[in-house]
């Protein structure tokens, strides 16, 4: 979510100077390659590029294609074989080894349903997303590009951005799949002589990092959480802590006790908290708040018997927790990554919230028996 935030980011200044836009995206990868279907980066008519499409292999040329692309003002295809054997062949000094295809939109900001625009409704509303781009691997084949963005709300609830489209009715079953699943698919349109394929791209909210504790130690873990593009809330029941001016990436700090907290915030299944005020009435009150609610994520900062102490006064306070619930609550926090100064546990901290919302162990990527990244989209 951090690179769609920084491209819609860069797509409003080059508006404001009147700069021509193409969006690249990787909209599927035959093998393996550096990043995945879904990674994009935007182009604009002076050479700036915002995001990745590729360890840095691929953005010399895909820069031509994009400009390309402008000045034709035509959305296009374009396949990079990184499987070639020449040492001066695109790709080969990343070892990527795949075939990867990589679509370019011209952004015409007269049309309400161009890229960038679709891209905006996911920064109005926290909530998850279908993001359905359509495109053909065919030579000279029209490229349709990205047509449509249903935004589903808490309840269950959708709406589109375009209710009529009848994309919406023939992708019905994908998108729903697509939504339960929590996963980005890959499906056929139309007779086969046409090679068009839609795909439809799962988006998240971004993690909603809750730091309960606004002493020094808390700032490393902002600035980690920061440069992730998390949002992050800083709470504490101390006036002279919790200031704004303290925590200047932090997108709120909020001053009050722990009985409170949860009035303050919308938790939702991407709200993440951490524990570490230092203060264990305050962290005891604030754990037992959020047995029950939507976070699948409760760090606590200090040794393993705090934790257990915490527990044993819940258990006597007739706090009976279920396995489930026992699951989600991690401490001490972190991985071990053998960190001692409160930069390296803000890393540590960071990395294992990472870890267990993208469903990891977090150990060595040596000892991984399977692919690094898994299978996304689907193809079905």
């Amino acid at each position: 979510m951090k690179e769609i935030k920084d491209i819609i980011l860069a797509a409003r200044v080059a508006a404001t100077e009147n700069r021509g836009m193409a969006l690249a995206t990787v909209v599927k990868v035959e093998g393996s390659s550096y990043r995945r279907p879904g990674a994009r980066m935007l182009v604009t008519d002076d050479g700036q590029m915002t995001g990745a499409i590729s360890g840095g292999c691929l953005e010399g040329d895909a820069l031509k294609k994009a400009l390309l692309a402008i000045h034709q003002r035509k959305n296009r295809l374009v396949t990079y074989d990184t499987n070639a054997v020449d040492e001066s062949a695109i790709g080969v000094q990343l070892g990527c080894n795949g075939i990867i295809h990589i679509l370019f939109e011209y952004i015409d900001l007269r049309r309400n349903d161009q890229p960038i625009a679709l891209l905006e409704h996911l920064l109005q509303s926290r909530c998850e997303a279908i993001l359905v781009t359509c495109f053909s691997t065919r030579r000279l084949q029209e490229q349709r590009g990205s047509i449509l963005l249903t935004a589903v709300a808490a309840d269950g609830s959708s709406t589109a951005s375009d209710p009529g489209d009848p994309m919406l009715s023939a992708l019905e079953g994908p998108i729903r799949q697509a939504r339960s699943k929590r996963q980005s698919m890959l499906v056929p349109l139309g007779p086969q002589e046409a090679a068009e394929e839609a795909l439809i791209e799962y988006l998240a909210p971004a993690p909603h990092l809750v730091i309960a504790g606004a002493g020094n130690d808390a700032r490393p873990v902002v600035e980690a959480a920061h440069l992730l593009g998390w949002e992050i809330s800083v709470v504490d029941g101390r006036a002279s802590h919790a200031l704004a001016t303290r925590f200047p990436k932090a997108d709120q700090v909020i001053t009050c006790p722990a009985a409170a907290v949860t009035t303050k915030l919308s938790i939702d299944p991407w709200t993440v908290f951490v524990l570490m005020t230092h203060n264990y009435a305050y962290d005891l009150s604030l754990l037992t708040q959020l047995i029950g609610t939507p976070t699948p994520y409760i760090g606590s900062l200090g040794p393993r018997t705090k934790l257990t102490r915490l527990l044993e006064d819940m258990q006597q306070a007739g706090i009976s927790l279920s396995e489930a619930e026992q699951k989600i609550i991690h401490g001490p926090v972190g991985l071990d990554i053998g960190a001692e100064t409160s930069e390296e546990i803000a890393i540590s901290i960071v990395a294992e919230i990472n870890a267990v919302l993208r469903a990891r162990a977090g150990g060595p990527l040596k000892f991984l028996t399977t692919k690094i990244h898994a299978q996304t989209p689907l193809i079905i």
